[in-house]
């Protein structure tokens, strides 16, 4: 058990403290981070904790982290930014009690260019793959700079910084690309020589570009020009915030502050199937999350993690369907979880159908039909497994991890039980409140110390299962925006905008289709597909 703490001198403490930019850390009693923040001024801000007043002035929340507070540890870095950045590592690493942000699924913003394409683009992530080959700039504290400095590439480069894939006909004929000539009359190796000129800028190697913007912007203000002056020094701040070089926290920091310990997924997984007594690690996990902001699109999604890792290429996203306007996160749960199991159950019946192909004595080959097997799915499963190890194909996890306390974990235990896998899978529960494992039959839940990489495991899947739910809710209501530009068209009734869109996809490609295109959908006229174009158009 851990020694408790004595309260430390914080005025003498403070005196060690340095006027510079930096990160601090609150512990408790007991050694725990219970607080992480970052000051443009270290001791400016950690003595407005320990003035006298403060605790009279505080509210609630604040008075009981003041009172909490046994010690404290900070780490000065270059500058603001760097200690933004530091912060949110930190906070995701320790998710202490006291911090609200970036304890979710947020991340900063990264540049990627995947350099094996014919036509590279610049394009914005929040997730940075360690093995696909490609190529990431940042992270970056200021999303608003970055966004700033990828339309300045656009025209200074000539660099496509969104979509993917070959430039579009109108990628090709815009002058935006015209550096000094449009895409269309350049080969995709002249391009490709665009693209290492901005990754050398994006890489901070941009002084020459950056004094010729300078002595632009003085040429401005001095004919008395100052819009043109001051546009030219707000691009000139967001290029130097974007382009500045930043630390990475990779070492050990002073004042007995060390940086999160590096991922061990093996030992992380080890020590998960070691808390919840399972039979073996869970080598392949599949987490649920239902994203239900409003009733309109209630979603869902599942991610795995295969060894500890994301298994990107198996993630799947779900529209709830039976809930007809009301909002039911078990009922949500419920039914991701059946349409999840019910089709990997069948595609395995397959798979394990191909596996036990034999032959007669004539050469003649007996199919295998598992509606009339005695065989069990599960030893099926396995005997799949062990002829075929190939991730991709389907299986059954060995551990499933759903978002949500007893009330979810309910719903999906009786969808498992209806399938005739609740002996053979193992379930359980995340809840995000306290961070409490639930385990079916179990009235009590788990409670693992934070520090731990099992929890931590089970945080990073259960977090990525949010953001990846999230983030089909968010296209889903951007797509439901802009269709509903259709409803303001003369003559297109909510059958006909169905019609639409299903034969195009989005309003996008609606509004790049010809009158002879629209014409062809059933119930569209020449006359209203030449109206529809004329809208949209006007548009």
């Amino acid at each position: 058990m851990t020694t408790p703490l004595e309260k430390i001198d914080f005025k003498r403490k403070l005196g060690e403290v340095p006027h510079r930019p930096g990160v601090y850390l609150h512990r408790d009693r007991f050694a725990r981070v219970i607080y992480v923040g970052k000051a443009r001024d270290l001791r400016k801000r950690l003595s407005q904790y320990f003035s006298p007043g403060r605790q009279m002035r505080a509210d609630l929340k604040t008075r009981a982290l003041l009172e909490a507070i046994y010690d404290f540890d900070w780490h000065v870095v270059g500058s603001e930014p760097e200690a933004l950045l530091l912060e949110g590592k930190l906070i995701k690493e320790y998710r202490p009690r006291y911090n609200v942000s970036f304890r979710d699924d947020k991340r900063f913003l990264l540049v990627k260019v995947d350099e094996h394409e014919d036509w590279p683009r610049f394009r914005l992530t929040r997730f940075k793959a360690t093995d696909d080959g490609n190529r990431y700039f940042g992270p970056f504290a200021h999303s608003g700079a970055l966004r700033q400095t990828l339309a300045f590439m656009r025209k200074k480069f000539g660099v496509l910084t969104f979509g993917k894939g070959s430039p579009t006909e109108r990628e090709l004929r815009s002058s935006t690309y015209q550096v000094p000539m449009k895409l269309a009359d350049i080969t995709a190796e002249q391009y490709r020589e665009r693209v290492a000129r901005a990754c050398e800028f994006m890489e901070g190697r941009s002084k020459e570009l950056l004094d010729e913007l300078e002595l632009e912007m003085r040429a401005a203000a001095a004919k008395l020009d100052f819009e043109r002056a001051a546009e030219l020094r707000n691009m000139l701040d967001d290029l130097r915030q974007t382009t500045k070089p930043m630390t990475r926290y990779t070492t050990t920091m002073r004042h007995r502050l060390k940086l999160p310990r590096a991922i061990d997924p093996a030992a992380d997984i080890a020590e998960l199937g070691e808390a919840l007594s399972l039979h073996r690690a869970p080598r392949r996990m599949e987490c649920f999350d239902i994203s239900n902001i409003s009733t309109t699109h209630v979603v869902a999604s599942m991610v795995c993690f295969i060894d500890g890792r994301p298994a990107t290429h198996l993630y799947r996203r779900y529209r709830i369907k039976s809930l007809d306007g009301r909002q039911d996160d078990f009922a949500a749960m419920a039914e991701v979880v059946r349409r999840r199991y019910l089709r990997v159950l069948r595609e395995v019946a397959v798979q394990a159908a191909r596996a036990s192909e034999a032959v007669r004595d004539d050469g003649t080959s007996v199919e295998y039909d598992p509606e009339f097997s005695q065989e069990r799915l599960r030893d099926a499963v396995r005997r799949v497994e062990e002829r075929d190890d190939d991730p991709s194909l389907p299986r059954l996890p060995d551990l499933i991890i759903v978002d949500g306390g007893k009330g979810q974990l309910g719903s999906a235990c009786a969808e498992l039980q209806a399938l005739g896998l609740f002996d053979d899978v193992p379930i359980v529960g995340l809840a995000k409140e306290r961070e409490e494992i639930f385990r079916p039959g179990c009235a009590d839940p788990i409670v693992l110390p934070h520090e731990t990489g099992a929890l931590k495991l089970m945080q990073r899947i259960r977090d990525e299962a949010h953001r990846w739910a999230n983030g089909y809710h968010q296209l889903l209501m951007k797509r439901r925006v802009s269709e509903s530009v259709l409803d303001e068209c003369p003559g297109v009734s909510e059958v006909r905008k169905q019609a639409l869109l299903k034969r195009f996809g989005s309003v996008a490609r609606l509004k790049r289709a010809s009158v002879e295109e629209l014409s062809r959908v059933q119930g569209i006229s020449p006359r209203l597909a030449e109206g529809i174009v004329n809208f949209l158009r006007g548009r």
